[in-house]
């Protein structure tokens, strides 16, 4: 938080303005820069407002904790009250959504969301807003784990009128969310006199809170259990169960002899790795351990809460990023479920991290330390980033520093690219990711392989096969600019550009935009079939089908491939990433993108000595015409 102090001495800074300097002065502390001018405005108008309604309801004793920042979240309630309950007793908080709207409107379709004069796109109804961060709090703060009755929200719209925001209200339906205006700040005193003791101070209520333990709580965890339990469906085959098992024999060791140690689980794509942490998530959930799931991908981590949360929104919070356990206490954790941790950075901080996080510590060393039993899925081919340290020698070697014992589990049998380790092995023998060079592809009755002339040919191949009721794509090597994201209502700008062949790239953003999903649903809504994936939005995902476009930074001349940086537009490549590492990155993004596909592959290449040589190790088929393919409808359930 910012600040904490007693709603007296909150309203006598506010008064002479030292409050405002004091939190600015806190803000570039832990921030490393300054806040913003809208930010600065907010609290010298909001705050004040707060603080007088406090002291008129006779409660200038409750403790105000200003900026509350939320466990293992970047997110932060504007205010949290501590006191004592006037009737039982108890610690109990309220947290204080403020608003300087004048009015709002509920959306049109999703009460949930609102449209404010201020903002182009539909925000979150404040209600809504408010119960969320009281629900999240008692998911993660062990102070208030058990007892979410102490927890109460409100939204304080002090400059708006009843008739201003009325039609926000319909989704007003407990204590987690309630809505004030001036018109009705009678009724807020009462309010707070309700959840809050004028007779009791507050600092002893805000301390337990500040010092309550970072888990999720035992009903988040049992209704996780329930929800991933009955949405994974998969039977864990050979290797996939002893992985499952060893893990689960960590952890229960390390229970009882109190002590760590790291599991390394490796395989190819397809694997089984994430049905294997979903897996163990539902049975810790069951056996009580407290859990989480972290992942470096927005895209797979936004996917996996779709998946597991679908039906009960709190277990989306149980899935994290790699960067969340910054400021997490030591052993917090029973376990922590590190999937794709080939995308562990070499460190969490970014331009946002507050400067006091900025140690310079590496992401390894806190992944492993929040946790008795880390536990990290990872493919070291899937590496397509400079800076991701996900290898099994980072993670032992860290490990051994702290004297940590250390498993390596490898799984083989893997389940995408149709259950075709022949496949896969052409794959990496293709790339050069193993030794021995490339070899003719021998067609088996698991995978197809095809070579397409051009693009057109490529797509048209692809369109036919999803009027069959096949999911397919389109990805390509990063070759092409990526223009910025388009206003709402323009065209995608057609970014890749192949002759007279133009789609655009997947969208970068959080929303969706002229029909086009956002990128972290590109992959899994049917609509992303209109635009190319980059590796950064394909990475961890399949479809049936996968059309690849190799562009101008991988050829093949004479006997060998050529890696050309020049050709690569990736941004992430600087001046200073050695041409081996670029080499090794753009050969496992190809290999990334060459094994998305669950039934087939058709491949492209922009240059025709390349188009040539994977026409032949291929086994020498160019693309048979559409209608020669079999039009049977595929067996998935969904269809992306």
């Amino acid at each position: 938080m910012l600040f904490r102090a007693s709603a007296k001495t909150v309203a006598v800074m506010a008064l002479d303005g030292s409050l405002f300097l004091h939190l600015t002065d806190r803000f570039v502390h832990m921030h490393g820069y300054r806040p913003s001018t809208s930010e600065v405005r907010s609290w010298e108008r909001s705050i004040p407002v707060l603080a007088a309604a406090l002291n008129d309801a006779g409660l200038g004793d409750v403790e105000v904790m200003l900026e509350y920042a939320l466990p293992l979240n970047s997110k932060r309630a504007d205010v949290v009250l501590s006191g004592v309950h006037p009737v039982t007793g108890e610690p109990s908080y309220v947290v204080v959504e403020l608003k300087q709207w004048s009015q709002a409107l509920p959306h049109e379709d999703d009460p949930t969301l609102c449209h404010v004069d201020a903002y182009a796109q539909p925000v979150l109804n404040p209600i809504e807003q408010v119960r969320r961060y009281c629900e999240y709090l008692v998911n993660f703060n062990g102070a208030v784990a058990e007892h979410g009755h102490r927890v109460a929200g409100v939204a304080y719209l002090h400059n708006a009128t009843e008739f201003g925001v009325t039609g926000l209200r319909e989704i007003e339906r407990d204590d987690h969310g309630l809505l004030f205006t001036e018109e009705r700040r009678g009724a807020f005193l009462d309010h707070l006199r309700s959840r809050l003791s004028d007779k009791h101070p507050g600092a002893r209520a805000a301390d337990e809170l500040h010092a309550g333990a970072t888990v999720p709580s035992k009903q988040l965890m049992s209704v996780a259990a329930e929800e991933v339990r009955e949405r994974t469906q998969f039977v864990l085959l050979d290797e996939q169960q002893v992985a499952y098992r060893m893990v689960l024999n960590a952890v229960e060791k390390a229970k009882h002899a109190d002590r760590k140690e790291v599991v390394i689980v490796t395989g190819g794509p397809g694997t089984g790795k994430s049905v294997i942490a979903l897996q163990l998530l539902g049975e810790l959930y069951r056996r009580g351990v407290p859990a989480l799931h972290a992942t470096g991908s927005q895209s797979f981590t936004k996917t996996m809460r779709k998946v597991a949360g679908a039906r009960k929104r709190e277990v989306q919070d149980l899935f994290k990023y790699f960067n969340s356990f910054m400021t997490a206490e030591k052993n917090s954790l029973g376990a922590l479920i590190c999937d794709e941790a080939h995308r562990i950075r070499e460190t969490s901080a970014n331009r946002y991290t507050r400067a006091a996080h900025r140690t310079g510590r590496a992401q390894i060393d806190e992944l492993i330390d929040v946790a008795y039993v880390p536990v990290f899925f990872l493919d070291e081919h899937q590496v397509v980033r400079p800076g991701e340290m996900g290898t099994v020698a980072e993670i032992k070697a860290a490990a051994a520093k702290r004297g940590i014992p250390c498993s390596v589990v490898p799984l083989d049998s893997q389940f995408r690219c149709g259950g075709s380790d022949a496949y896969l092995r052409w794959v990496v023998r293709l790339l050069g990711l193993e030794p021995g060079g490339p070899v003719v592809w021998e067609p088996d009755d698991r995978m197809q392989l095809l070579v397409a002339d051009s693009p057109q040919e490529m797509e048209a191949f692809l369109q036919a096969r999803r009027t069959h009721d096949y999911g397919a794509r389109m990805s390509a090597g990063y070759c092409w600019r990526w223009s910025p994201e388009p206003k709402p209502g323009d065209p995608l700008p057609p970014d890749v550009v192949i002759g007279d062949w133009a789609r655009p790239w997947n969208l970068r953003g959080d929303r969706s935009v002229s029909g086009a999903p956002p990128a972290a649903l590109w992959a899994t809504d049917p609509a992303g079939f209109g635009q190319v994936g980059c590796v950064y939005t394909a990475q961890g995902f399949e479809y049936d089908w996968s059309g690849v476009i190799i562009g101008p930074d991988l050829v093949w001349r004479g006997d060998r491939w050529i890696t050309d940086r020049t050709a690569s537009k990736d941004p992430v490549f600087k001046k200073s990433t050695p041409d081996t590492d670029v080499d090794r990155l753009i050969r496992n993004t190809y290999k990334v993108l060459l094994t998305r596909g669950m039934v087939g592959t058709i491949v492209y290449s922009t240059d025709p000595e390349t188009r040539e040589k994977l026409r032949e190790l291929a086994g020498g088929l160019a693309r048979e015409s559409a209608s020669a393919w079999p039009t049977g409808r595929r067996s998935a359930a969904h269809t992306p």
